[in-house]
């Protein structure tokens, strides 16, 4: 055992122990807390595959996010209101089941990252960027003028969606399936790395010409990497939705997209555990820091500074050494 494994299996016992010791406490809003670092942990994951591992500076994924969201926010919606979703051609009614709400947040942010990756991924570098942000940034604008779901105002779900045999409004239970999901995330990343498609991404990150010279096309390779990145921070936007009981157009907004970022880079870039410590951290420091002074991102950007400056591995490679991938 490596001592980096070390490290993650120490900080999953941690993010576990935190919310049980609270809820024999009755402190409900350290739960709410450790369920909000699990899901943004599972967006992390998700731009860590696109960043990490194929190199891939998206500053839009936060369109993901909020698509995931919404899709979870819309059906809940529709079925609150006992209004079918569609009529014509054929009628597609509301739901509040998880179970279906995960799938078509996935299938729709898939779908987005597919087209948005397919034109992104035709440039390069800051032209990379700029175009992600542009796309976040137009579906950003269309949520505010789109007023059937609340407009700039955002949209309330009222009741939490349900998962067979769980009460989800229980905090202690949400936060169990949010942190299986995250499990799950961790698990699918680590099967995915070490399988030939991510040694093929690696190579796509270092060295494109020598991919393309065994037969292998790096574009295809990346647009499979940044659709399945914008489906796994869509599912975690699905998972935001549910936890406030509320999304707006804040979601999409290039905030969001900085912080998914931000949490990637202080845990470590390309590290299994990265965005999980990342999140947590970041949570921590809102936490403690917000209630001294309302400047305490201040703070936040010069410990984001050290680490880019001193720390190139994140806060992973503080603990276990190395650098990750950068």
């Amino acid at each position: 055992m490596t001592r980096e494994t070390t490290v993650n299996i120490a900080l999953a016992i941690a993010l576990l122990a935190v919310p049980i010791g609270a809820q024999f406490a009755d402190h409900p809003f350290i739960i709410t807390l450790s369920t909000k670092v699990a899901i943004f942990a599972i967006a992390g994951v998700g731009l860590n595959i696109a960043l990490g591992y194929g190199g891939l500076i998206s500053f839009g994924h936060a369109a993901f996010f909020g698509l995931g969201g919404y899709a979870a926010g819309i059906l809940a919606s529709q079925a609150l209101n006992y209004e079918p979703l569609v009529t014509w051609p054929f009628e597609i009614q509301g739901t509040t089941q998880m179970l279906i709400i995960w799938p078509v947040a996935l299938c729709i942010c898939g779908a987005a990252a597919l087209v948005i990756g397919a034109m992104s991924l035709r440039t390069g570098g800051v032209y990379f960027i700029m175009i992600t942000l542009a796309f976040a940034q137009m579906i950003y604008y269309f949520a505010i003028s789109w007023p059937a779901y609340g407009g700039e105002d955002g949209l309330s779900i009222y009741v939490r969606s349900k998962f067979p045999g769980l009460n989800t409004l229980d905090p202690i239970t949400f936060f169990a399936i949010c942190f299986a999901l995250l499990i799950a995330v961790l698990g699918f990343s680590v099967l995915l790395t070490h399988s030939r498609f991510g040694l093929a991404l690696s190579a796509a990150r270092q060295n494109p010409q020598r991919l393309t010279s065994v037969g292998v096309r790096p574009f295809q390779v990346q647009l499979t990497a940044f659709v399945i990145s914008g489906m796994i921070t869509g599912l975690a936007g699905a998972l935001y939705a549910d936890l406030n009981r509320f999304v707006s157009p804040a979601m999409f907004s290039w905030h969001t997209s900085g912080e998914i970022m931000i949490f990637v880079i202080l845990g470590g870039v390309g590290r299994l555990f990265g965005p999980l410590a990342g999140a947590a951290l970041f949570i921590l420091l809102e936490h403690l820091l917000g209630g001294i002074t309302e400047f305490w991102q201040f703070l936040l950007g010069m410990l984001l500074l050290l680490i880019v400056l001193f720390a190139r591995g994140g806060l992973i490679g503080l603990l276990a050494g190395g650098r990750g991938n950068v």
